[in-house]
């Protein structure tokens, strides 16, 4: 049923009906009950858990080892690196990608909603597919080795640029979409007043866009900060991350409490940038006045607009579309010539004793249905926590908001190997389960689902929920016919990123996923780091056929993605 908007009067709006408030609060906390118990169990627990093990020795914990650990040469050297390239990679980001979110934002041309696709592909592809793509462009046998002898798998650039191609589409959609409703007519009033164009812009347009150029560049530092399968395929053994370095004190050296110790690091960081993302979050809210984005691009306008478009279509070209297209064409260079032998390759089981126990395309399919099931686990979970945020209430809801993200930030391979040791005994013995994938999977989507509805639920019209109440509808009859029907269209799309993320998640996957029931991911990078050409070249045609799974997924939602944006990513 479709609700009409009742005609209410204010005095009676004022004095809502005794017990109203304390039902929506009550409400509130039911639907936050959920995801506190999913993040509780599957994520506090594991990540708390490998710290426990890490510093708690004799009956006591030995605090003094934070210091000790946190002050070795070594470990300095990691952090530094891990800071400074995440410096470089969001100040090289936003370089590159500006004009990208200019062009966007407001020039109207032919193939406009393709170019919005084409660069938000790569954000959804696994970091494995990202590593796999530039080690076919630039690293050892790749296009500029062959073409130029021009290697740059041992220096800090093929990271850096990885990063960039990874993270283009953060800065263009979370600029860009700001900047598409911005009011033009405040700019032109400025160089009606004698500003020239520059000026007008540096005056009003960039204090407008602030806030939203520091919310993309704090996420883009963050994803760099805590980059992993992008540095351990292209860093090779001269650079590390505080992720890669967790992974490698972890899986290989067995060293908990020096990988406790970065966690803390690591925690520490994420936690302080993402408070000041939730900060600026909380200041962009409301600060502006936006207008029908539609009204404010145009076609392009003299040569310098037209010679931008091109530029960014050649960026675009050079750093968005050239790695896939080497990794498409790798998966296909066999030393016969051009054809499919190494996707036949991936219906073999390997009798030299390889990675796999089965044929390594089996990992098509397991990927695919763990990922739906975490897409499932996602939507429910981020639903019910994105409807429990609806209503802005008090520090507790935002401190609730602000543990939805701690996921994006905090060691996946603490995540993986956490649940290693804490899910393996009744009533949660998963150890063995197939679900644990999923699971894990899942932490990585849910904030992507609360991201995209959050800003659609509290679009929704209060009186609407009221009009509801006071029919006699109950708050679950009311979410179905008055929430559900405003934001099936964002619910899609939160589903088909959730799939996407879920479906490259590699840092917790690569701990829990069995031999017999590889994901995609974990596949790549076990046959990349075998050597040999055959297991190279199916690393190139399973990245290859990732890569159009995540592709296909965000092409087709990007079909129910409404015109109309809010700003958010």
């Amino acid at each position: 049923m479709v609700l009409a908007r009742p005609e209410v009067d204010d005095s009676a709006r004022a004095a809502p009906p005794g017990g109203t408030a304390s039902r929506g609060t009550a409400v509130r906390f039911a639907l936050m009950a959920v995801p506190v118990a999913f993040f509780a169990v599957f994520f506090a627990y594991p990540v708390s858990a490998i710290v426990s093990r890490g510093l708690h020795h004799g009956g006591g914990w030995d605090l003094g080892r934070i210091v000790e650990t946190a002050t070795r040469p070594d470990i300095l050297g990691v952090l530094w690196f891990t800071t400074w390239q995440a410096l470089a990679s969001t100040a090289l980001t936003l370089l590159l990608a500006l004009p990208g979110a200019y062009v966007l934002a407001r020039l109207d041309f032919p193939g406009r909603r393709l170019l919005r696709a084409v660069v938000t592909v790569p954000f959804v592809l696994p970091t494995v597919v990202v590593g796999a793509a530039f080690l076919a462009l630039v690293g050892r046998g790749g296009l500029l080795d062959d073409l130029w002898g021009v290697r740059l798998d041992t220096t800090v650039w093929a990271i850096l640029l990885a990063h960039v191609f990874f993270n283009y589409a953060v800065v263009v959609r979370t600029v860009g979409g700001l900047w598409a409703q911005l009011d033009p007519r405040q700019e032109e009033a400025a160089r009606m007043l004698g500003a020239g164009r520059f000026a007008a812009w540096r005056s009003v347009t960039l204090p407008a866009l602030a806030p939203s150029l520091a919310a993309a560049a704090l996420m883009v530092f963050l994803f760099t900060f805590t980059s992993f399968g992008v540095v351990q395929i292209l860093g090779g053994p001269t650079f590390t991350t505080l992720e890669v370095e967790i992974y490698r004190q972890t899986a290989d050296l067995l060293d908990l409490p020096t990988a406790a110790v970065l966690t803390l690091l690591q925690f520490a960081a994420v936690g302080t940038v993402l408070a000041v993302h939730a900060r600026i979050v909380r200041r962009r809210e409301g600060a502006l006045r936006l207008v029908d984005p539609a009204h404010t691009a145009h076609p392009p306008r003299g040569a310098a607009q037209w010679l931008l478009l091109g530029g960014v279509g050649a960026t675009v070209a050079a750093l968005l579309l050239a790695p896939p297209a080497v990794l498409v064409e790798r998966s296909l260079d066999t030393p016969r010539g051009y054809g499919l032998d190494y996707y036949r390759a991936l219906f073999e089981v390997d009798s030299r004793g390889g990675s796999f126990l089965v044929p390594p395309i089996e990992a098509v399919g397991n990927s695919l249905g763990y990922a739906l099931a975490a897409t499932a686990v996602s939507v429910t979970v981020g639903g019910l926590a994105a409807a429990a945020l609806t209503r802005r209430a008090g520090r507790l809801v935002r401190g609730f908001d602000a543990l939805l993200m701690l996921p994006l930030g905090v060691s996946a391979v603490t995540v993986g190997f956490g649940f290693l040791i804490t899910l393996d005994e009744p009533p949660l013995n998963l150890r063995t389960s197939w679900i644990l994938v999923p699971l894990a999977q899942a932490l990585v989507g849910i904030p992507f689902v609360v991201r995209i509805m959050l800003p659609v639920l509290r679009a929704v019209d209060e009186r609407l929920r009221e009009a509801a109440a006071v029919l006699g509808a109950s708050p679950l009859r009311a979410w179905r016919e008055v929430d559900l029907p405003l934001v099936r269209r964002a619910l899609l799309v939160a589903a088909g990123f959730a799939f996407a993320v879920s479906l490259g998640e590699f840092g917790a996957t690569v701990f829990i996923a069995r031999p017999d029931n590889p994901t995609l991911p974990v596949a790549v990078a076990r046959l990349l780091g075998r050597p040999g050409e055959l297991n190279y070249g199916q690393a190139m045609a399973l990245a290859t056929l990732l890569m159009a799974v995540c592709a296909a997924a965000l092409l087709l939602l990007e079909r129910f993605r409404p015109d109309k944006t809010s700003g958010e990513f």
